[in-house]
């Protein structure tokens, strides 16, 4: 990382998450809840599998200590993806009647989607159709499957990085 590589790899995760952030904001969102939730649907379970399953690489890279990775990037940046695939659905699905209670905006669904994460429930917008119910299911068992493996491996390889500095760095 003293090569500078690291910073040209940290800036490339933060462009890719400014390009997302910016597309959940921009991006027709609207039309996948009402007139195409067929093609909404199965966009939402594509966005979630292949998110999991690049996760679940960067977690094998961590057990299986594989040099040249750089989990300390890439597990933060799909975990942030994840937010705004969960965020995305939250709000297409938002423009349907029935829903939801409270969820009318990009920020709202923003919001609703990092308070589930957070399992802190405010009570401000709650999922009140069926579909709403399980997509809120779905983000909580995904939280628990995903997020949290790649958040205790991504603990695990920082853990290590700074024990093997730690024996790196000569005494005072």
């Amino acid at each position: 990382m003293r090569d500078g590589s690291g910073r040209w790899v940290w800036a490339a995760a933060g462009g890719l998450v400014v390009a997302v952030g910016t597309a959940y904001f921009l991006l027709p969102l609207e039309g996948l809840g009402k007139d195409r939730s067929r093609l909404g649907w199965p966009l939402f379970a594509l966005c979630l599998g292949l998110l999991a399953a690049l996760l679940l690489r960067q977690v094998r890279y961590v057990v299986l200590e594989k040099p040249h990775t750089r989990p300390g990037v890439m597990i933060p940046l799909l975990m942030c993806l994840a937010v705004l695939v969960f965020s995305a659905g939250y709000y297409a699905l938002a423009q349907r009647p029935g829903q939801f209670t409270g969820l009318s905006t990009r920020v709202d669904a923003l919001y609703f989607t990092v308070v589930t994460l957070a399992t802190v429930g405010y009570g401000d917008i709650t999922p009140s159709g069926q579909e709403a119910r399980l997509v809120a299911v779905a983000q909580i068992l995904y939280t628990f499957i995903f997020l949290t493996a790649a958040a205790t491996a991504l603990s695990r390889r920082l853990h290590a990085v700074v024990a093997a500095r730690d024996r790196r760095t000569p005494p005072s």
